[in-house]
């Protein structure tokens, strides 16, 4: 390795399993030190949620603190838990290898690079806008499969891996945070508090051009400084060593046989979105898409079928690490449950806001929301939480239900790929550890928070709802 790349010495950020490991042991910690405590749930009949009364928390004597071997049983749970984001994770991970291995991406990725010679940032800024219009959808986990392409499309460019990384990352975080058809946070949140679902979409539209444009901007200022010299890059070593390989492997070329793969592959994505925001599809509805598309695809590239089988466990074997990490990431929810902390979390954020101003009281909720997404990752299960506390709340302190609704929608969309309970599962489809992604990402989640809560405070003062 050159003298003049950059070395990392010192402090090296523990593995995803690691940390996740961390997190289960600070939540047990946690068990024995705040005093448990519970809502009663009950289903909203015009909505069929259920939700949380606000008016019934106690406290509660915990029978069942987290012990030694609950700490290790809840990796198991969590497994059960997540079978649902594993399973269609290795099905779609699977399918999309045999396109991978006919060449056709390959073929595609030449195709654009040709058509867009010394444009290569145009292409970065097309692909970033791919993943920003998932987010939009509510991809979320479905998402996922697609991250290692983007990773390919970073290298293909000349740029490395955290280039491919952030596009994928950094766009579906634009586009789910702003909410302006996500299910799982601002539909769920608005059904809890009886707004029009999908309510007020041109504010929210507003908040997806600020966050397009600071991502972009952030995704440009790395993309110069690497280019300009290589030794910036977070990946030093890996770039270096990408640059001298350049132009050494040879390019596919386009045939009808890889056409007609990818159109395949364009045809199951528009099903997936049409399915997902118009025909209430789950991650089984998915999965059987991608499993109808390999087979498809094995017909068209004539891959026999025992090969075919062969190539579906090679690709699905690749996000392993990311599947694993799916798992741990629930244990984390396990652990919070067992130990009933969550509600009297919630319930202590709910007393803090009484008798505070409007804008105060908007900013802690988004810095509560933004915190306690650290331990707990489902937007729509902190929404059935939280949502019916700050509803009355928010009509004592003269909030209207929609800005209510931005505050959490923010709160919870910036730090879903900053906190490590979901960043790291993101992280290891892309091969990229913890610690680099601070360093590249912090700047621009900072102005994604600040720029989120001066939205808010806008949406107060304009009045804003409820429509």
């Amino acid at each position: 390795m050159s003298k003049n790349v950059k070395q990392s010495r010192g402090f090296r950020m523990p593995h995803v399993f690691i940390i996740l490991l961390l997190i289960m042991l600070l939540v047990a910690a946690l068990s024995y030190l705040v005093p448990s405590g519970s809502y009663d749930r009950v289903v909203d009949e015009s909505t069929g949620i259920s939700v949380v009364d606000p008016d019934t928390f106690r406290y509660v004597e915990n029978e069942n603190p987290v012990t030694f071997l609950d700490y290790f049983e809840a990796v198991y749970s969590g497994f059960v838990n997540g079978a649902s984001i594993m399973g269609t994770l290795f099905i779609s991970s699977g399918m999309i290898y045999l396109l991978e291995v006919s060449g056709a991406f390959g073929a595609g990725i030449h195709l654009i690079l040709n058509r867009t010679k010394g444009r290569e940032f145009s292409v970065v800024c097309i692909f970033y806008t791919i993943f920003v219009i998932f987010g939009v959808l509510g991809y979320g986990e479905a998402a996922y499969p697609f991250y290692p392409l983007a990773v390919t499309v970073g290298f293909a460019l000349g740029y490395d891996r955290m280039v491919g990384t952030a596009l994928a990352i950094v766009g579906s975080t634009v586009g789910f945070t702003a909410g302006l058809m996500n299910t799982f946070t601002t539909g769920v949140a608005q059904q809890i508090v009886g707004l029009p679902l999908f309510s007020g979409i041109g504010y929210r539209a507003v908040g997806l051009a600020v966050f397009y444009v600071i991502g972009l901007v952030g995704l440009y200022t790395y993309c110069r400084k690497i280019k300009r010299d290589p030794r910036q890059s977070l990946m030093a070593e890996e770039y270096l060593n990408q640059k001298q390989q350049a132009g050494t492997e040879q390019m596919e070329e386009m045939t009808p046989r890889r056409a007609l793969g990818l159109l395949l592959f364009l045809c199951t994505i528009i099903a997936q979105g049409y399915g997902c925001l118009r025909l209430g599809w789950g991650l089984a509805q998915i999965a059987a898409i991608y499993l109808i598309m390999g087979m498809l695809l094995a017909v068209v590239f004539r891959i026999p079928p025992s090969e075919a089988c062969q190539l579906f466990c090679k690709g699905a074997t690749r996000v392993f690490a990311a599947a694993f990490a799916v798992g741990m990431a629930q244990a984390v929810v396990v652990l919070m449950n067992q130990a009933c902390i969550m509600d009297t979390i919630v319930h202590a954020m709910a007393v803090l806001l009484e008798n505070k101003s409007a804008i105060l009281a908007l900013l802690i909720i988004f810095v509560f929301v933004t915190l306690f997404n650290f331990l707990v990752v489902s937007g729509s299960g902190k929404a059935v939480i939280i949502m019916p506390i700050l509803q009355p709340l928010g009509s004592l302190l003269h909030i209207n239900q929609q800005v209510l609704v931005l505050a959490y929608q923010y709160g919870d969309g910036i730090t879903n790929s900053f906190w490590p309970g979901s960043s790291l599962v993101q992280l290891a489809m892309c091969g990229v550890d913890y610690g680099s992604w601070i360093k590249f990402c912090w700047k621009i989640y900072l102005s994604f928070i600040v720029s989120a809560f001066l939205l808010v405070a806008v949406a107060y003062t304009i009045g804003y709802g409820p429509f």
